[in-house]
């Protein structure tokens, strides 16, 4: 069973960045499609982004497309997302989620592993 801890969120101006870390507990990481969801309050859950097993290949939300990069580090065991010129809608509860080998999903319930979740707020 993978465990995946979530690091990075907190409060940051509009215009601002903050850069999230996911520490998979496991070496199976390096098989694992990972990516993030997020929550906003009171909203449904969406997704953010996806990255492959060996980070080749990305697949971003239009919402977040050229403001947020993410990558992996299948050395360290650990995905990061990098978030840049943040907006106020962007708050929101962040899910770093891992699933296994297979088709790359945009849906939630496709991914097995999921992280206890860090807090993402963007000031206005």
């Amino acid at each position: 069973q993978v465990q995946l801890v979530e690091s990075g969120g907190g409060l940051v101006q509009a215009g601002g960045s903050l850069r999230l870390s996911c520490a998979a507990s496991e070496r199976t990481f390096s098989s694992l499609t990972m990516g993030w969801f997020r929550q906003p309050p009171g909203k449904e859950r969406e997704f953010v982004v996806l990255i492959s097993s060996g980070g080749t290949y990305t697949y971003y939300a239009p919402s977040v497309k050229g403001r947020f990069t993410i990558s992996r580090d299948n050395v360290k065991n650990t995905l990061y997302l990098q978030m840049n010129t943040l907006r106020p809608e962007d708050t929101a509860v962040y899910y770093c989620v891992g699933k296994k080998m297979g088709v790359s999903s945009t849906q939630g319930d496709d991914y097995e592993y999921w992280g206890q979740g860090t807090q993402v707020t963007v000031s206005s």
